[in-house]
């Protein structure tokens, strides 16, 4: 079908086709890069909502996507794309130290609701990134190697699979669905709301350093010496920043190329600073802010960029940070190396991302000691230089498998080399069960 349907779904919420005043902003991803293009677009503001469009989607023989924020998209969505950011409501239990979030909360959201009762999330780098779609796809963030994949803590799961039916899943109700979708990210259906639970974390000692370009090679090689010897509640990670000239920025980050150190520790100021002594010594820094913070201000770990921006992404996994990945590394974007990729980033993974979770989930990744993640500018003219630029990044010895919420815009064989091999055979498994029209086949596909 190639024109707009000649009806629409009996939603509470907006619908939108082409000719609509309302259409593009309904469509709008954070990454501006992907520009979807589907043949109507549904405002959901409740699960019933989410019901109807699959449904009506599913009578037209149309494929169906989701968004929340467009942080994560990757690839246009085609038939009908279901904009869950109106379902933003969050609710915690302090008692049982748990929370409810709907399919549109971003992880802010989650954070200010725990934060009053001392509790907070396993949210990602960026607090303004849709909580539900980062924690399906594992959610690796700056809690993690205390506590694990955001995954991990996830209760029980309220989703709309491809018949049109809305069904709560957990360890005991349709087990094998509640497993999938805790790592396999949207490829089972549209979820509506997650419980899961919180962590006692009011306040964390971190933020980051900024070291000059010139300095990379000795910032990232005391990186791998000290990083290696961090206790868990220490989560880190360095990046090669290529920055604009924005007025956001302090002066002198202003279009400067930099290497960027960031710190989450879960101890006192006295015990961090000791621990970062190595680095804050291994070159000097531009600005250098690392301090006890309250949770909500975990931005300031990462310092994401909070304005949509065209990217092109792209992670592999290592099994250790050597020497040869380094100077490797820095040979593809180092100093002196000009290449349109605004960030090279190695995380520190370990600690508790390596242990299993209470209820077994189909999160990858597992058993790797860092990841190495690359983000190019995604504008088309740019397209060969950055893919190009990233190949010569990630020409390193790597770790078996992957990180889907790393995997950009990767083709359904890529994706599923994300898992080992029995995993990925019973991923497939249950897709072919719940969803064997590939009616979802928008996001990261298992199948194509």
């Amino acid at each position: 079908m190639t024109t707009a349907p000649t009806s629409l779904p009996a939603v509470a919420g907006p619908v939108y086709t082409k000719q609509d005043e309302g259409y593009a902003a309904e469509i709008a991803a954070w990454n501006v890069a992907t520009v979807h293009e589907p043949l109507a677009v549904v405002g959901a503001t409740c699960p019933q909502d989410v019901v109807e469009a699959v449904r009506w989607a599913g009578a037209l023989g149309l494929p169906v996507a989701v968004q929340a924020t467009g942080h994560g998209a990757v690839r246009p969505a085609r038939g009908v794309l279901v904009n869950t950011s109106r379902m933003n409501e969050v609710s915690v239990d302090p008692v049982a130290r748990t929370a409810r979030a709907a399919a549109g909360a971003r992880s802010a959201d989650v954070i200010a609701a725990a934060a009053p009762h001392g509790l907070a999330p396993l949210n990602g780098s960026s607090s303004r990134v849709g909580f539900v779609g980062y924690t399906l796809g594992g959610g690796v963030g700056p809690l993690g190697r205390r506590y694990g994949f955001a995954a991990d803590l996830v209760r029980s799961v309220e989703i709309v699979t491809a018949d049109g039916v809305l069904r709560t899943v957990d360890a005991d109700r349709e087990p094998d669905l509640f497993w999938a979708v805790r790592g396999g990210k949207g490829n089972f259906g549209i979820v509506t709301a997650l419980e899961f639970d919180l962590v006692e974390v009011g306040s964390f000692f971190g933020g980051g350093i900024y070291y000059p370009i010139e300095h990379a090679g000795a910032v990232l090689h005391a990186y791998r010496e000290w990083s290696a010897g961090l206790p868990e509640e220490m989560s880190t990670s360095v990046a090669l920043l290529r920055l604009p000239d924005l007025p956001a920025l302090p002066p002198p980050l202003r279009g400067a190329n930099v290497v960027h150190l960031r710190v989450c520790f879960l101890g006192g100021a006295e015990e961090g600073d000791a621990l970062l002594a190595p680095m804050r010594s291994a070159a000097p820094a531009i600005i250098g802010e690392v301090l006890t913070l309250p949770y909500p201000a975990i931005d300031a770990v990462h310092r994401d960029p909070v304005d949509p921006m065209p990217t092109r992404e792209r992670g592999v996994l290592l099994g250790a940070l050597t020497a040869e990945t380094v100077d490797r590394v820095l040979a593809a974007a180092g100093p002196g190396v000009d290449v349109p990729l605004p960030v090279v980033e190695l995380r520190q993974l370990g600690g508790a991302f390596d242990r299993p979770p209470a209820v077994p989930n189909a999160v990858s990744g597992r058993g790797a000691a860092y990841s190495l993640f690359v983000i190019g500018l995604g504008v088309p003219e740019l397209r060969e230089a950055v893919d190009a630029a990233t190949e010569r990044v990630l020409a390193v010895d790597r770790f078996p498998g992957g990180l889907i919420n790393f995997s950009g815009g990767a083709g359904p064989e890529a994706i599923r080399a994300n898992w080992p091999p029995a995993d990925r055979d019973r991923l497939l498994g249950v897709k072919r069960s719940y969803d064997p029209a590939n009616v979802f086949s928008g996001g990261q596909p298992l199948v194509g």
